[in-house]
């Protein structure tokens, strides 16, 4: 148990903050941690000090001396602990007001969050597509260094929570309601070393692989994500791709959305499904839009790395990687429990991992 103690702070961690918000939040941690150990090392000096002042020795009368009450201890031991949670009381409260204050202007990055069962989706209501529609991904979270960034969440079908650790605390995502967070970033992400979040309510059989992970650019690089997040993807027409975009087109599009470059001008293939919780309307779909699917480190929402390997038994059994219930799957209805086994032969995964792979 002790040892544990040892093993560091993890991927997720809270007393790391990477954000003025979760630096307020670990301060106040830390002021609770120091007054709780000057406590305990006066609690336990006491006690030690009465334990061997007192001990019973040969000869002693065993019949210890009777007290009433003394009035000046009974008003320190009441006034220390008021004056202890007023101390505590006072950056909390103001803590909480600070953190539950909306951002505006126009430097502010406004994300509308949907929570699914098992994933993240992610609408940038600021900016827009090849197609004029608002920018929409999934589970890795793009955001610039030093700018303020709201999110507006819902969930699509149970409740979830919102958490990332080093930059926040967890919020609650409840579907048809509207909650809401932010956050400032401090420090650009290195490269390959994201931050990391996940689902923080439990909500069924995929509940500890609904992850996130958060990536933070430069104002320059975060401008260079959005404009290719922004492009169409192109139709390949010949290879193994063109194949995979076949098959893309007649499976994948059921419940996935692409925004894609065709003969005709640039269209978004796949089901848009609008979600509105108290008043605002969310655009989502059934399953993560893959448009730059290519370009993503990780798939599963964010639970294994975006490898042709991975990739490969994803696609060819998804309930084998990833505990899910497809078989309860409505998409009339929109209720979609996890991605079920198509019964892909090995052509058909080699054309749509060729078609994904370019997608970037």
């Amino acid at each position: 148990m002790g040892l544990s103690a040892c093993a560091g702070s993890g991927p997720q961690s809270a007393i790391e903050p990477q954000s003025p918000q979760a630096e307020s939040i670990n301060n106040l941690w830390l002021l609770v941690y120091y007054i709780a150990v000057v406590i305990f090392v006066l609690v336990m000096g006491a006690l030690l000090y009465a334990i061997f002042r007192f001990r019973e020795r040969p000869g002693d009368d065993r019949q210890p001396v009777q007290l009433h009450g003394n009035t000046a201890l009974e008003i320190t031991w009441t006034i220390i602990p008021a004056v202890i949670l007023a101390v505590i009381a006072v950056p909390t409260v103001r803590g909480v007001f600070d953190m539950r204050e909306v951002p505006t202007g126009d430097d502010v990055v406004n994300v509308r969050v949907t929570g699914h069962q098992w994933w993240w989706e992610f609408e940038y209501v600021d900016y827009t597509n090849a197609a004029g529609e608002t920018l929409v991904t999934a589970n890795e979270l793009h955001l610039p260094v030093g700018r303020e960034a709201n999110f507006v969440m819902t969930s699509a079908d149970v409740i979830h929570s919102f958490w990332i650790p080093p930059l926040m605390g967890k919020r609650d995502v409840v579907p048809g309601r509207i909650t809401d967070l932010s956050f400032e970033p401090s420090n650009v992400t290195p490269p390959g070393q994201p931050i990391f979040g996940q689902c923080a309510e439990f909500c069924g059989l995929s509940h500890a692989d609904m992850r996130m992970r958060v990536f933070v650019h430069s104002e320059a690089g975060f401008a260079d994500w959005v404009a290719a997040e922004a492009a169409a993807s192109s139709i390949p027409t010949e290879g193994p791709a063109a194949a995979g975009w076949e098959t893309f087109n007649t499976v994948c599009t059921a419940c996935h959305r692409a925004t894609v470059a065709a003969e005709g001008g640039v269209e978004t293939l796949g089901p848009e499904v609008t979600i509105v919780a108290d008043g605002v309307t969310f655009v989502s779909s059934l399953a993560p839009n893959l448009t730059h699917f290519g370009g993503r480190t990780t798939l599963a929402a964010a639970t294994y790395a975006n490898t042709v390997e991975h990739l490969a038994a994803w696609l060819d059994d998804p309930p084998a990687l990833k505990p899910m219930d497809p078989e309860r799957n409505d998409i009339a209805a929109g209720e979609i429990f996890g991605m079920p086994d198509f019964g892909l032969d090995d052509e058909e995964i080699a054309g749509l991992i060729a078609l994904l792979k370019v997608w970037e």
